[in-house]
C-alpha cells in the first residue's frame, strides 16, 4: 500500500502520477472519502494525465460521465451518491463498462462493491485539516 499526503492542491498531479505508475494495469479504481475530500478532483487529475483534454465535471447528477482522450480511449467516471441500491447501477449497464477494458474510476464505491466482485482498486482519500489530504492505494 502506497500513502500520499499533500497540503496544496497544486500537489495533487504528483498523487496522480503515483497512483498511475502504481497500478499500470488496472483499469477499474474505487474512491472512498466523505463528501468533500476531493474524490473528483483527484479523478480529474488523473484522466488529464490519461490524455482528456476536454471539460470534466462530477457525474453527481447523471450517475456517469464518459470522457475521451487524445487517442480516441474512452474513460468512464461514476458518481453513485445518488443511487438507492446495486440495481439501480445494474440498470444503466454498470456491468458492460466494467468489463469494457476501459479505466473506471467509481465514487461512493460502498454503493456498489456487491456488483465488483473485489475486481477493483480501492483508494481511500482522508481529511487531515481543510488543505491537507492524506491519500492510500
Amino acid at each position: 500500500m502506497r500513502h500520499s499526503v499533500i497540503a496544496k492542491e497544486s500537489e495533487l498531479s504528483d498523487v496522480a502520477r503515483q497512483l498511475l505508475e502504481a497500478c499500470p494495469q488496472e483499469r477499474v479504481f474505487g474512491f472512498f472519502g466523505e463528501m468533500g475530500t476531493g474524490k473528483t478532483t483527484l479523478i480529474k487529475e488523473i484522466c488529464r494525465q490519461l490524455g482528456v483534454e476536454d471539460g470534466m465535471t462530477s457525474p453527481t447528477f447523471a450517475i456517469v460521465n464518459e470522457y475521451w482522450t487524445r487517442d480516441g480511449e474512452p474513460i468512464y467516471h461514476f458518481d453513485f451518491y445518488r443511487i438507492d441500491t446495486p440495481d439501480d447501477a445494474t440498470r444503466i449497464g454498470f456491468q458492460d463498462y466494467l468489463y469494457s477494458g476501459s479505466y473506471c474510476f467509481i465514487e461512493w464505491t460502498e454503493m456498489v462493491e456487491p456488483l465488483l466482485n473485489g475486481e477493483y482498486t480501492p483508494v481511500h482519500i482522508e481529511r487531515i485539516d481543510d488543505q491537507t489530504r492524506k491519500f492510500t492505494f
